[in-house]
């Protein structure tokens, strides 16, 4: 029996099958076979050139941020000995050609790690770091208005009902005779610790490890 195969592939690029026609030819009657096969699946070849392009740059990123690092921060990240050498070796660095190549090679030992624990202990000290920012900044306010409004003063009693009301009021007397005077800021310094030492310690009593007699008795003078 004479046979012909021919194969026909559909038009459509979303169609995953390839359509094969078998033609038979006997006794002068040609008959026809359709047959569906699929298409073998593209394989996977590994990630684009532009994405590996991008990890690399994120890398290059992490690394930068292990070189803001001070010497307290630096030893509590698990880092290997060689990459945490090459970050030393970046932080001595003053010429920017030479601290580019060596931001390069800490991009190339960070392909060696993974980021990820890195990253989540960067990312908790810069909410820690913003949280601890927020805070001063509440206390600087508390001192600045402590100082330029005598309404302050009861406010700040009505959150903070332990404070030491004699010691608060001396040392805001104090702060002001020194900015009228253009004195330097001894009370108005004395005042923050003191601000702050109530604030971080819950409401309590505050001790008057901060500041003592002597200090304000000058101030005064």
């Amino acid at each position: 029996m004479p046979e012909h195969k021919s194969i026909h592939k559909p038009h459509h690029d979303e169609d995953d099958e390839v359509e094969i026609i078998y033609t038979y030819e006997h006794d002068g009657v040609t008959e026809h076979h359709v047959e569906h096969e699929e298409e073998e699946e593209p394989r996977y070849s590994g990630p684009s050139k532009s994405q590996l392009k991008r990890e690399m740059l994120a890398l290059q990123d992490l690394g930068a941020q292990l070189v803001k690092l001070n010497k307290e921060r630096l030893a509590q990240i698990d880092i290997p000995d060689d990459l945490r050498n090459a970050v030393k070796e970046a932080q001595k660095i003053r010429s920017h050609g030479a601290l580019r190549r060596q931001m390069q090679y800490i991009g190339k030992l960070m392909r060696e790690v993974d980021p990820a624990p890195i990253q989540a202990k960067l990312d908790a000290w810069e909410g820690k770091s913003n949280e601890e920012n927020a805070r001063f900044h509440a206390m600087e306010r508390w001192r600045d208005r402590l100082i330029g409004d005598d309404q302050a003063f009861g406010q700040f009693m009505d959150e903070h009902p332990h404070s030491d009301t004699q010691q608060l009021r001396a040392l805001i007397r104090n702060a002001r005779k020194e900015q009228l005077n253009n004195q330097p800021p001894k009370s108005s310094r004395a005042l923050f610790r003191l601000i702050r030492e109530i604030m971080e310690s819950g409401n309590q009593e505050p001790d008057d490890a901060t500041n003592n007699a002597d200090d304000m008795d000058e101030a005064e003078d």
